[in-house]
């Protein structure tokens, strides 16, 4: 299928940590259930497929083995040998409805606007995505297409299997690149975007303009451990929630990550290391924030 190699890895919100928490919500509905029905109501939400019909078909009656994660892509195993994948884009998110009764004639809570996509589950719960924006994405895809998407071309995953720092010296060796573009690649490394690459660098203390081929051993471990750190505490609270309410739980609660953060959205306020007001400036036409007294090119 054409359309399958254009699937995109970029760098917007959610990033991994939303993900993966989204992952684990869905985990507990999903697992050994079977799609009983699925409905795809956006074009665009079903875009890396021929129809949504096609989805559909796909789905329905398909039973799901497991629901991982690869960077900021959902990865939801199913019998046959198909895979469903789904990325939030910059305002999906997944809800899971279950039924208020046991009763069949009692109706599941009333769907959000822009639900772009219902699969009922075999014991009657609804898994929903809402993206008012439609960047986001649901596909369904056989053992081929799957090896010619985009997923294929993901690095190791940030999280749960992140590159040794030789791994990724290796990966970075001769990259002119500034090390920032290299985070937001999904190349090197897998699920960071732009407020936790923004995060990671800060930490370890290295400038987002370095050329990635310029950083010295002990850095790139520095910057494995900070990214480590910031991945986890996202988790751990949650989620990073902005003033636009784009991300949410799917039990519709905002994640608490945002007062964690250290330089992304702070310019000009005070860095809380070293007191020097926090910079912005464009790498590859992406917003970026940094501490010049902490991060020095």
């Amino acid at each position: 299928m054409g359309t399958v190699t254009g699937l995109s890895l970029e760098a917007f919100l959610p990033e991994l940590p939303e993900v993966e928490i989204t992952r684990r919500h869905l985990e507990g509905a999903m697992v050994g259930r079977r799609f009983q029905s699925v409905r795809v109501t956006h074009t665009r939400t079903g875009r890396y497929n021929a129809t949504t019909g096609e989805i559909e078909s796909r789905l329905t009656g398909r039973r799901v083995e497991t629901v991982g994660r690869h960077g900021k892509f959902l990865v939801v195993g199913l019998d046959d040998g198909y895979t469903m994948v789904a990325h939030l884009g910059m305002s999906g998110r997944f809800s899971v409805a279950a039924k208020t009764d046991a009763a069949e004639s009692v109706k599941t809570e009333e769907r959000a606007p822009h639900t772009h996509f219902v699969a009922t589950l075999d014991d009657g719960v609804e898994v929903r995505f809402i993206d008012p924006r439609t960047f986001g994405f649901i596909a369904a895809f056989d053992e081929d297409e799957l090896s010619d998407s985009g997923l294929s071309r993901l690095g190791p995953d940030a999280w749960v299997d992140p590159p040794s720092a030789p791994t990724l010296m290796n990966a970075l060796n001769g990259r002119t690149a500034p090390i920032k573009a290299l985070l937001l690649d999904q190349g090197p490394i897998a699920g960071l975007g732009n407020i936790y690459a923004d995060e990671a660098l800060h930490l370890a203390g290295i400038h987002p303009l370095t050329p990635g081929g310029d950083l010295e051993t002990t850095e790139v471990a520095g910057l494995l451990l900070a990214i480590g750190k910031v991945l986890s505490e996202a988790i751990e609270s949650g989620g990073t929630t902005l003033g636009d309410l784009a991300y949410l739980l799917p039990d519709g609660q905002a994640g608490d990550n945002l007062s964690r953060l250290g330089v992304y959205a702070r310019t000009d306020e005070p860095c809380f290391t070293c007191g020097t007001p926090i910079e912005r400036i464009v790498v590859r036409s992406r917003s970026t924030h940094f501490c010049p007294g902490c991060q020095k090119l």
